[in-house]
């Protein structure tokens, strides 16, 4: 028997199957692997923005992990993510829904509406704070108060007043990220069989029995790998806040991504921004696996 002839009487799948995985396992090295060691390497160093490290030290460590400033940075992430990981699934998931049963209903105007959602996602995230920011302007031209002035209320301060800005930067977020939300949602509700929904209609089962039997159990992995999605997108951000209100007033909107920035670009600390880099990168981490196993453990119950 020739060797080609043995290639071809053999089984499917009993291959080898690293000739085909190695190219991509050496991208990801390339591209992701040798960065996050230098990360690390730039950790334990004393390298700034304008000169390389000398030598190994932990002086950066102990520096950003003894800023006082860092405990309020991570509250206020917590919160933000938090926040913007509930409403981005609730916004998504009820627009994804309502334009299915748009749909199905035969209305006019649900693909103008997805088109709609759709436009704010392609947004820059410097371009959504910026509008926002416009939006968000306390002056007497400022396009929300001056609504909120015909309706006889008084003007909010919602840029100058921490608590306001953090509601402000979660709006605006919410604005661009709902779009990938949706279609996530969106072809994952398009995936159910039609059969499920005629059968609960026969047994005549309500909307809310018939979302709760059918819709949510079939779209669990969905809203899980949605959720992973969110979160490690929504801790990652700091464009929109950055243009909206740079951190500000005061660090009542400086998440950890933004603090990691400034560290960088405004102290130049490259060392410290490296720490910062791998907290980012071990919350995003844990963030992943909590959601993860919260899966399993729902799905085996």
């Amino acid at each position: 028997m020739t060797a080609a002839r043995a290639l071809r009487e053999r089984p499917p799948g009993q291959g080898q199957p690293w000739p085909w995985l190695l190219p991509a396992v050496a991208v990801l090295a390339l591209f992701y692997a040798i960065p996050v060691l230098d990360v690390v390497r730039l950790a334990f160093s004393d390298a700034t923005l304008i000169a390389p490290a000398t030598g190994l030290s932990l002086d950066a460590m102990r520096a950003i992990l003894g800023d006082p400033a860092l405990r309020k940075v991570l509250a206020t992430t917590a919160i933000f993510v938090a926040v913007n990981v509930v409403a981005l699934q609730l916004a998504g998931l009820s627009i994804a829904l309502l334009i299915v049963r748009g749909e199905r209903r035969g209305l006019k105007g649900m693909a103008a509406f997805r088109t709609l959602v759709l436009a704010a996602w392609v947004v820059p995230g410097i371009a959504n704070g910026l509008i926002w920011g416009l939006l968000f302007d306390e002056a007497p031209y400022g396009t929300l108060n001056s609504l909120l002035g015909y309706a006889g209320l008084g003007p909010v301060a919602w840029l100058s007043d921490p608590r306001m800005a953090l509601v402000s930067a979660v709006i605006a977020n919410l604005w661009q990220g709902t779009a990938f939300s949706m279609i996530v949602f969106y072809a994952a509700r398009r995936g159910i069989p039609p059969v499920l929904y005629e059968v609960a209609e026969l047994d005549a089962a309500g909307p809310w029995r018939t979302f709760r039997s059918i819709t949510l159990p079939l779209m669990r992995r969905a809203i899980a790998v949605n959720s992973v999605l969110v979160s490690v997108q929504t801790l990652n951000t700091f464009d929109s806040i950055l243009a909206l209100t740079g951190g500000g007033p005061g660090r009542a909107t400086e998440v950890l991504a933004l603090f990691t920035f400034n560290t960088v670009f405004y102290n130049l600390d490259l060392a410290g921004g490296a720490v910062l880099a791998l907290l980012l990168f071990a919350a995003g981490m844990t963030l992943t696996l909590l959601i993860g196993w919260i899966g399993r453990d729902r799905g085996a119950s």
